[in-house]
Parts: C-alpha cells; sequence; structure tokens
C-alpha cells in the first residue's frame, strides 16, 4: 500500500462511518475520487442506502482519467440503480482502489472482473481490516445472515443493573448515557427484551443529537405482554417499532399493536423463550445489518449463551450495590470456565466519571 493510496482510503472510511445507522439494508461506502493528488470529490452512501457513494461521487465531478477510492467492491447487479462498477468504467474513471471485498454472491469478485475487463486498473484490499470493520454489520447479514449484535452493559463495580428494590436511575453519569445514545445513532436498531420494556417504559429513541433518522426499535416479546399506553406505543407511528413474537402470541395483542402502527416479526420458541438465533435471522431477513442490544439480563443472557454477541459494550459505574442487587446479567447455566463465552478487550476509555470497556469476539 502506498502513501497516497493509504491516505485517500482513509478519507473514504471516515466518509462510511458517517452514514453508519443510516443506510441500511445498504453498507454505508465512502468514495473519494482523485485525479493528479487533487481530490475532485468525496461522497457516502444516502440516507436510506441510495444512491450509492459511487454515484454521488461520479455526479459531483468530471471523473474522467480519476481514480476512485471506495471501500467496499462496488456493486456488479443492476437493480434499482445502474451497476457501480459499469458506471465508474463508463463515466471514464482509470483506476479504482478497494478496501475489501462485496460477500454479495451478486457482486462477489464480479464487480472487480467488470472494471478490469474495461480497461480500468484495480487495487484491492487497501486499509482491509479497517473496511471490514466499518462494513461489519452488512457483511454478516450477507454471510451469517443476521445482522452484527453489540451488547451494552452499563452495571455497578461488582455487576449490578439495579438495588434490591428496583432502583436503577442513574448508575452511570451523563457523559456515558449520552456516549450510549450515539452508539444508537450509529446502529440500525436498538434491541430490549419485554422485561425491560415494562419495567422502564424506554422510549429507545436517540436525544440530544440532532439527528433526523432515528433507528428502528426493537422489542423481544413473546406474548407480546406489553403495556399499550407506554411510550413505545405512543410513538410507533412516528419512529419504527418492531416486536419480534412467539406464535402463542394473542391474535388480540397482534392486532393491536399493528393498528398502533408496529411492525410485527414472528419467530420461533426455544426452551419457553424465543429462540434468540431466530430473533436475529428475522432482523437480518427484514434488512438490519446492525443491532444495539440494551438488555434486559434475560435477553443478555440468551444472546451470550447462543454465542451471538460480537461485541460488547460495559461501562463502569464507581459503586457498589452489593450481592441483593439485579445482576446484569440472567443466568446463563456455565458450569466450567472453558464453556464461557470469552471477549478480547479492544478499549477502555474514561467517559466522564465512569469507564467504558470494549470487548471483540475473534
Amino acid at each position: 500500500m502506498n502513501e497516497a493510496d493509504g491516505r485517500f482510503m482513509a478519507l473514504a472510511l471516515g466518509l462510511g462511518r458517517q452514514g453508519l445507522g443510516r443506510t441500511w439494508p445498504n453498507p454505508s461506502v465512502g468514495c473519494v475520487l482523485v485525479r493528479d493528488g487533487r481530490i475532485l470529490a468525496r461522497a457516502r452512501t444516502a440516507d436510506g442506502g441510495r444512491p450509492h457513494a459511487e454515484m454521488r461521487a461520479l455526479a459531483a465531478a468530471d471523473p474522467r482519467g480519476a481514480t476512485a477510492y471506495v471501500t467496499l467492491e462496488p456493486c456488479a447487479h443492476v437493480g434499482e440503480t445502474p451497476a457501480c462498477a459499469s458506471e465508474l468504467a463508463r463515466a471514464g474513471v482509470a483506476r479504482v482502489v478497494i478496501g475489501c471485498a462485496d460477500a454479495d454472491a451478486r457482486t462477489a469478485g464480479q464487480g472487480v472482473a467488470i472494471l478490469r475487463a474495461a480497461g480500468v486498473a484495480v487495487t484491492t484490499g487497501v486499509r482491509e481490516a479497517e473496511a471490514r470493520a466499518l462494513h461489519a454489520g452488512f457483511l454478516s447479514r450477507v454471510e451469517r445472515g443476521r445482522p452484527a449484535l453489540t451488547l451494552k452493559l452499563a452495571a455497578s463495580l461488582d455487576g449490578r443493573i439495579a438495588t434490591a428494590t428496583g432502583e436503577s436511575q442513574w448508575i452511570t453519569g451523563t457523559e456515558a448515557r449520552r456516549h450510549v445514545h450515539a452508539l444508537r445513532a450509529r446502529h440500525d436498531a436498538v434491541m430490549v427484551g419485554a422485561g425491560t420494556a415494562r419495567a422502564d417504559d424506554p422510549a429507545l429513541t436517540v436525544r440530544g443529537l440532532g439527528i433526523a433518522r432515528q433507528p428502528v426499535r426493537v422489542v423481544v416479546s413473546r406474548r407480546l405482554d406489553l403495556p399499550r399506553d407506554g411510550r413505545l406505543a405512543a410513538t410507533a407511528r412516528d419512529v419504527p417499532l418492531w416486536l419480534c413474537h412467539g406464535p402463542d402470541a394473542a391474535a388480540a395483542s397482534r392486532a393491536a399493536w399493528e393498528a398502533a402502527g408496529a411492525r410485527l416479526l414472528p419467530c420461533a420458541v426455544d426452551h419457553g423463550q424465543l429462540a434468540p438465533e431466530s430473533v436475529l435471522a428475522a432482523l437480518g431477513a427484514a434488512g438490519l445489518t446492525s443491532v444495539f442490544c440494551e438488555g434486559g439480563g434475560g435477553l443478555a443472557a440468551s444472546l451470550l449463551a447462543a454465542d451471538l454477541v460480537d461485541e460488547l459494550v460495559a461501562y463502569s459505574a464507581g459503586l457498589v450495590l452489593g450481592a441483593e442487587g439485579l445482576p446484569m446479567v440472567g443466568a446463563m447455566g456455565v458450569d466450567a470456565l472453558a464453556a464461557a463465552p470469552r471477549f478480547h478487550l479492544a478499549e477502555t476509555t474514561p467517559i466522564g466519571g465512569d469507564l467504558l470497556h470494549r470487548w471483540r469476539r475473534d
């Protein structure tokens, strides 16, 4: 990787990150057009997934003889828009530098083939690890049929999320809570379990950051036994609300929630609860690429036990609540350390008076 390629790809990656949580079901691609060392245009995938980054960049400048830096292999299939690979070649781009390959069978390798067949020089794998990290959610949906999942935990030093009486607001400080809103904004959806929805009556929206496109709100509730006089029901027509439920949810409850504006996603039941694999598969089939799960403890335990958590974001507050407090993760049936899901520390950062730990699976 030469210095210029690395520098311009870094810029494209930064553009792509700006669209995270806003472009699903499409990836948030960044594209930079450069000629003779001068930037002609820069773009990311538009909110909602179209137009693609390449098409927006081509529309912004004369690209003849330029190099296009693209974080993901340009698409090769024709859908509602032309294939980006063909359009780059038709526009006279001389070279395309790609961050990582597209795993979608409609494009995988074919985007590169279209470009090379048209006489366009192609360089692949520039800042590939960073590009794959940017597109982790999209690649997860394509390769595994489910969105990438981040599990957020916020607890006292001894791992409690509430006192014995249920008091929980607030264990972490205002800075940590604002940071959570920023993470919500970078995901396609925010997910909680039915117990959390009943106990906290959460809005699950991004507040205080001035964003126009809210993430989808997902509640996992086998029987749809959720309060219909709370904030979720009141705002279901304004901010998307998706309810994952089992086959035993009452017809009256299903009808009431649909009438309120919610989208219902039927899921399979396993051992008396919604199967987490089925929940994530349903969300992937609906187009989501990244989900930010905020609990509660039972849902967190089921996701961890099923090895579905890709990243853990844990906020640790400087207080101790004792054994009678509510643990942040429910029972998992782990009786040996070797059976416990293990994560690798990627980041530790002070957030106000709290500490953020970010852990990832290999």
